[in-house]
């Protein structure tokens, strides 16, 4: 996709953004990101479940809130956690800084950070750069801002969408980052979306938990919870449609909107997992209850010995078999199946004799596995990657 198509698929009314270099990342690329609404926005937030929250975190925690929100400054390349009181004055400088050189009132900019946990923010590169964000904001700087956000990222991830809401098109763009410590714990990475939808804040914050759990929360690549984990939403309301109240058909609309947008970019975030070279899409029919369905696709999802498996193209569905009778969930061996790509390697919990079919097709990229329990009418689907040798690479030395 050409950069003149990203940049008008990304533009939403009233929505400015900018993504510059301001020296925190060694190797020279964009490391701090500025999103501003032209208007006060309504504004939702999910973030981090761990116990141990970065400053930013917990600044915003309090800021969204209040209300009368315009935008957020990120940084990438430092997290800007277990840093104390001086990490904490630090991420309320970023805000101040942007907050002064905008001509806002204090409390108008939320604060993200991303990267490195345990080392100080070295706040006087972001405010030498900041000069450069404001200048360059722009409606069509969306991408500048996504590129700003990426640690070790391989790709920018960007996805938009549109509809008709309320008798007026509607619009909504999200920008993520997240290859690594990604488990189904609130959204593990960061993603901010803007919409020039009018959606109450109730809606709002509805509306961006049911899209992440149809999203964020159904992927895993490691099962590790960050410091820093954020999602967050702004709706300014320019679009001037019906407001997408709780329980009304425009809430519905937009809620499908939003999910559809938030999936694309947490398939992103799967495909990118750190070494990945399998996409893998686990579904579970006819479970007990939905409950015991995700469950199990989690089970799976976070077994070493299954995702090792992938990584080797082995169709090895004693892997699968073994890890779902570990989880919690009602479940009777002789009545499961299980199917790679298409493929019956178990019916009724016996060796169907299709292993050689079943290797080839799980040699590609993207696996279905399909799980039928036959115990009743529950479902989930998980997205989840191999674990490969690069995997451990990227890892053993993230810091040196």
């Amino acid at each position: 996709m050409s950069s003149e198509k990203i940049v008008d698929l990304l533009k939403v009314q009233g929505f400015r953004a900018s993504g510059v270099s301001c020296g925190i990342k060694k190797n020279g690329k964009r490391d701090l990101a500025l999103i501003l609404s032209d208007v006060p926005a309504r504004v939702a937030s999910l973030f981090t479940t761990n116990k141990v929250k970065a400053a930013p975190v917990l600044i915003d925690m309090e800021r969204v809130k209040k209300g009368g929100i315009r935008g957020v400054i990120v940084n990438s390349g430092n997290a800007n956690a277990c840093t104390g009181k001086k990490g904490y004055s630090d991420a309320l400088k970023m805000t101040a800084l942007a907050e002064k050189a905008l001509g806002l009132d204090k409390g108008s900019i939320l604060v993200s950070s991303t990267g490195v946990i345990g080392v100080p923010l070295p706040v006087e590169k972001v405010e030498a750069g900041m000069k450069d964000l404001i200048e360059g904001l722009s409606y069509d700087g969306l991408p500048d801002a996504g590129e700003a956000i990426m640690t070790t990222d391989a790709f920018m991830k960007t996805a938009s969408a549109s509809a008709v809401i309320g008798g007026r098109k509607v619009t909504i763009a999200g920008i993520a980052k997240g290859a690594g410590m990604i488990c189904p714990n609130m959204a593990t990475m960061l993603a901010y979306f803007v919409t020039d939808c009018d959606v109450p804040v109730a809606a709002l914050r509805k509306a961006l938990k049911e899209a992440t759990d149809l999203s964020f929360n159904s992927i895993i690549v490691d099962n590790d919870t960050s410091t820093n984990d954020t999602s967050m939403i702004f709706a300014n309301g320019l679009a001037g449609n019906r407001p997408a109240r709780c329980g009304t058909p425009e809430y519905q609309r937009f809620v499908r909107l939003l999910t559809e947008v938030s999936t694309r970019l947490a398939h992103m975030i799967v495909k990118d997992g750190e070494g990945a070279t399998r996409f893998i899409e686990i579904k579970i029919k006819r479970a007990a209850s939905d409950k015991d369905a995700r469950l199990a696709g989690r089970t799976m999802a976070e077994s070493f010995l299954v995702k090792t498996a992938f990584f080797g193209g082995d169709p090895n569905w004693g892997r699968i078999m073994a890890a779902i009778g570990k989880a919690a969930i009602k479940m009777d061996e002789s009545k499961t199946d299980i199917i790679f790509n298409g493929v019956h390697v178990v019916k009724n919990g016996l060796d169907t004799g299709m292993e050689k079919e079943a290797a080839a097709a799980i040699k590609v990229r993207e696996v279905v596995v399909t799980v039928d329990l036959r115990m009743g009418k529950g479902t989930s689907t998980i997205w989840t990657t191999d674990l490969s040798y690069e995997y451990v690479k990227i890892n053993s030395a993230y810091r040196t």
